[in-house]
């Protein structure tokens, strides 16, 4: 009998002993008091790693999905390029699309950026806490190998009587058990770092693909301007006709002023019915598009770049990058933030007084109709939409229904 239960005592402490988990130095501090809450939080932000590496899988896949097909835009925009009007408005649309992609892009790049942080961080944790653990471990099988085998054998059989006995012979049990749930956490914890670590590489690598694809659909976005501007440059150089040319010139600003007009005229009747008269105080205008001065077109009597004949300018052009902010020349009510073929992305702002700022050609309007803007307030973004052949801002002021010197309110920085 005796020996019985001595094979019994000796098979579980070699058990526990080929775990080798560590807890502490003293075998006795820890048992009966492990649960296994712990080794269920570590199996659920197991599951949940094992998620989000599936969910960058998914955005890798939607994100190569996603990507703009220029040469099937191109080939859709060929049928319209018998009309050159109905030809740029398409391709405004299209570029105004790819450009709300790119920001999407860019808003997915910040937050993955955020993202691949915080599983950094994640991974330093679960390694500092597998080290630990090992370091555990060595601690718990050192103290036992300097204990013996006999301890547990002696500590069985000093025990006081039947009971007592029983109940030491529960406590080797408890503590065996205990060992090998510690040594499942210490495995469930080497593999959630491994989980990090394949997070972390699926998170950069998701990074990279959509940084690239946000620097492809830069280059659509580039490659449709310039397709529309050598387009347009065409059609300008096969009008042979100069009267034809003449023509269709003063069709253009004649529906520009039109448009303009109109908007007067309904803001006029809107304040007489609301008894609203905005009054301009006189003030100063800011310079309306402050990342470049250089006026690439004039005010007045020109020479008209391509039809060779002078013709009159109805506002000031100011050359100037894709993408650089126009200002509100002065405060003021948007009577219009809309597009027309002729003027592109277009703002209108009342100052008072049958006082009124036309800003044309921008690539993303920033305002919206009915908004109240104060003078330097970022309204546009410079840009080449409607009849424009280059990045610029077309700024005209209207008077009492009639354009006026644009030099009369604004002065060079």
């Amino acid at each position: 009998m005796y020996n019985l239960k001595a094979n019994r005592i000796i098979s579980l402490i070699m058990a526990m002993l080929c775990i080798g988990i560590l807890l502490s130095n003293s075998p006795f501090s820890y048992v009966a008091k492990a649960t296994g809450s712990e080794q269920e939080a570590l199996e659920e932000s197991i599951r949940e790693k094992e998620r989000q590496i599936e969910e960058a899988e998914r955005e890798k896949r939607e994100l190569a999905k996603g990507k703009t097909n220029i040469e099937r835009i191109k080939r859709a925009l060929e049928q319209s390029k018998a009309d050159l009007s109905q030809y740029v408005s398409e391709l405004d649309a299209q570029v105004v699309s790819i450009e709300e992609k790119i920001e999407t892009l860019k808003t997915k790049i910040s937050e993955k950026e955020e993202e691949i942080t915080e599983t950094q961080e994640e991974l330093a944790e679960a390694t500092r806490i597998k080290d630990e653990q090992y370091a555990n471990m060595k601690k718990r099988v050192q103290a036992i190998y300097e204990q013996g085998d006999n301890f547990y054998l002696e500590l069985l059989l000093n025990s006081g009587g039947l009971s007592d006995f029983l109940n030491q012979m529960d406590y080797v049990e408890d503590l065996s058990r205990y060992d090998d749930r510690m040594f499942k956490e210490y495995e469930s914890t080497v593999e959630y770092v491994k989980l990090c670590e394949a997070e972390l590489e699926e998170e950069e690598e998701l990074l990279q693909e959509t940084k690239l694809a946000a620097e492809e659909e830069q280059k659509a976005v580039e490659e449709l301007i310039s397709e529309k501007e050598s387009e347009i440059r065409a059609v300008q150089e096969e009008i042979l006709d100069k009267e034809r040319a003449i023509r269709e010139y003063e069709a253009e600003i004649a529906e520009q002023n039109s448009t303009i007009a109109e908007l007067e005229r309904m803001v006029e009747n809107e304040k007489r019915e609301l008894a609203e008269m905005r009054t301009y105080d006189g003030g100063a205008f800011c310079w309306p598009c402050p990342a470049y001065t250089r006026v690439s077109s004039d005010f007045g009597w020109r020479v008209h770049p391509t039809l060779n004949i002078r013709m009159f300018h109805n506002g000031v052009d100011l050359a100037a990058p894709a993408g650089s902010n126009i200002l509100a020349a002065y405060d003021g009510k948007v009577v219009a933030a809309s597009y027309t073929a002729a003027m592109g992305n277009y703002v209108m702002v009342d100052h008072g007084d049958g006082l009124y700022t036309v800003y044309m050609h921008a690539s993303k309007l920033c305002v919206s109709q009915g908004q109240e803007v104060s003078r330097g307030q970022v309204i546009a973004l410079v840009g080449s939409t409607g009849r424009s052949t280059g990045n610029h801002l077309h700024f005209s002021v209207r008077l009492n229904g009639d354009y006026v010197s644009p030099w009369n309110y604004i002065t060079k920085p």
